[in-house]
C-alpha cells in the first residue's frame, strides 16, 4: 500500500512518507497540526483511497478509554429481570461493541479514527496501550476475547489541548502537518474549485495570508474557512466586485464571518486599519 493525494485531497510527500511509515511499521499514525488542516479528512481519504470502511471514534472530555472497547448496560438487564424479559439470563444482549471492537472484528482491513484524543482524560491514551499494542481485549462479563482479525490502521489526531503521555507517544508514528504555503493552498483550492476564475483566487489568497499574518489576531483563519469563503465569493458578484476593488486600508475583506470568527478579532482588524489610514494621512 502507498498514500497519494486523491481527486478530493492534497497531501505533502511528507504527509504521505509518514502514513506509508505508520502502516509498515504497524503503529497508529499520531497527526498534529492546526484545527482546518485536514486532520481528520486525511483519515477519510486514506478509507476511501484504500476501498475500505471507516471507523470513526469522536473523543469528548467524558470519554473512556473502555467505551472503545465495549460498554455493558447492567441496568437494563436488572429492569429486564424485574420485568421477567426473555434472553435476560444471556449477559451478551446487555453488551454494546465499542469502534475498537468493531475495527477489530471487521471482515477486512479498516481505518480506525481516534479523532481529538487530547480531548480525553490525560490517563486516557494510557488506558488504551496493552490493547492498542496487543490488538485484543478481554471481555469480563462474558468471558471471551476479541482478538483484531486484521491489524486495523489506526490514525489519531489531537490539537494540542493537553500533553499526551510519553509512554503513549513511543507507540505512535508522529507526524505534524504544517500549514500549507502559498503553492500547495493553490493546489487545495484547485482540487475543490477546478473552474474558479485564477484572479479570484490571487486576490482571495492575497487577502487570506495577510489576515493570518495579522499580529495579535486570536484565531487565525484556516483551509477549510477559506474554502467556504471562496465559495461564497463565487456566488456573489457584489462581494467579489468588493474583494477586487478593496482598499488596503480597509481590513474587513467582504464576507468576512466566513474567515474572522469572533468579535476580539474583528475589533483587532478595524484598529489595524485605523492606524494605517493615519499613518497614511500623517505621510501627505
Amino acid at each position: 500500500m502507498a498514500f497519494d493525494s486523491t481527486s478530493t485531497y492534497v497531501a505533502t510527500e511528507a504527509l504521505k512518507q509518514a502514513v506509508n511509515a505508520a502502516v509498515t511499521l504497524e503503529r497508529p499514525l499520531l497527526i498534529k497540526g492546526e484545527p482546518g488542516t485536514g486532520k481528520t479528512l486525511l483519515a477519510e481519504e486514506l478509507a476511501a483511497s484504500l476501498g475500505t470502511e471507516l471507523h470513526t471514534w469522536h473523543i469528548k472530555s467524558s470519554t473512556k478509554a473502555a467505551q472503545g472497547l465495549y460498554e455493558y448496560d447492567a441496568v437494563s438487564r436488572l429492569r429486564d429481570s424485574q420485568l421477567g424479559v426473555e434472553g435476560v439470563e444471556n449477559v451478551a444482549n446487555y453488551i454494546k461493541p465499542g469502534k475498537l471492537w468493531d475495527a477489530f472484528t471487521a471482515d477486512k482491513r479498516v481505518v480506525l479514527l481516534i479523532d481529538e484524543i487530547d480531548k480525553a482524560d490525560i490517563e486516557f491514551p494510557n488506558d488504551l496501550l496493552q490493547e492498542l499494542d496487543r490488538m485484543e481485549f478481554h471481555v469480563y462479563e462474558t468471558g471471551e476475547t476479541i482478538t483484531a482479525r486484521h491489524r486495523p490502521i489506526i490514525i489519531i489526531t489531537s490539537n494540542n489541548e493537553k500533553e499526551l503521555p510519553d509512554a503513549f507517544l513511543r507507540r505512535c508514528f508522529f507526524h505534524y502537518i504544517e500549514f500549507p504555503d502559498r503553492d500547495t493552498m493553490q493546489a487545495i483550492v484547485d482540487v475543490h474549485f477546478p473552474d474558479i476564475a485564477p484572479k479570484l483566487v490571487s486576490e482571495a489568497l492575497e487577502v487570506f495570508f495577510d489576515l493570518r499574518q495579522a499580529p495579535g489576531l486570536k484565531k487565525k483563519p484556516s483551509t477549510s474557512e477559506l474554502v467556504d469563503w471562496l465559495k461564497l465569493l463565487m456566488s456573489d458578484e457584489l462581494a467579489r466586485e468588493a474583494l477586487y476593488q478593496r482598499d488596503p486600508v480597509k481590513a474587513i475583506p467582504p464576507l468576512a464571518g466566513a474567515l474572522v470568527k469572533n468579535e476580539q478579532d474583528t475589533q483587532l482588524l478595524e484598529r489595524l486599519a485605523f492606524m494605517m489610514r493615519r499613518q497614511g494621512n500623517q505621510r501627505r
